[in-house]
């Protein structure tokens, strides 16, 4: 206290790294870490890739309104393993529960100071468990969902999306 701080932080050219996941009611699944930003094409490949071999029939796959969660073969590939896509109303992150999940991931990526992209990724990775069954649950509920399969009734089922 009274002291002056000296630091190194980055300034300047920033890196940009996407963190993407799924969130259940016992925990996150499908955990993929990008260097960049997302767009169309590589979101499709996380979805057939990582994200499709973790649904069941009958499970719900909610999605915002991003471009890239909208091209051709999103839908598809999540509706041939008997999952249904719902997206959110435009411009409501309060009704996704995986915008809670991000919150903390952010902060403790923050807390760390990683300043390296290896050890960004390891971090990531390490992160996954402070995510726990009870914590996951508590995400849903939060925003008022019964169970996980069960979105607000005003949500409309997804229409095949073409672009």
């Amino acid at each position: 206290k009274g002291e002056r701080l000296v630091a190194a932080v980055p300034h300047g050219h920033w890196k940009t790294t996407t963190f993407l996941a799924a969130l259940r009611s016992t925990g996150l699944t499908a955990p993929l870490v990008i260097d960049g930003a997302v767009n169309g094409a590589l979101f499709l490949s996380y979805v057939r890739q990582q994200l499709v071999p973790t649904l069941s029939a009958g499970d719900i796959v909610i999605m915002d309104n991003l471009a890239a969660h909208k091209v051709a073969g999103v839908w598809e590939a999540i509706a041939a393993v008997g999952a249904r896509v719902l997206y959110l109303p435009p411009y409501s992150p309060d009704l996704n529960p995986i915008e809670l999940v991000f919150a903390k991931f952010k902060g403790l990526v923050r807390s760390a100071e990683e300043r390296t992209v290896d050890g960004l990724w390891k971090l990531c990775g390490q992160l996954l468990d402070r995510f726990t069954p009870t914590e996951t649950q508590n995400y849903f509920r939060h925003i008022e969902y019964t169970t996980a399969r069960d979105p607000p009734s005003r949500w409309q089922l997804a229409p095949r999306c073409r672009n």
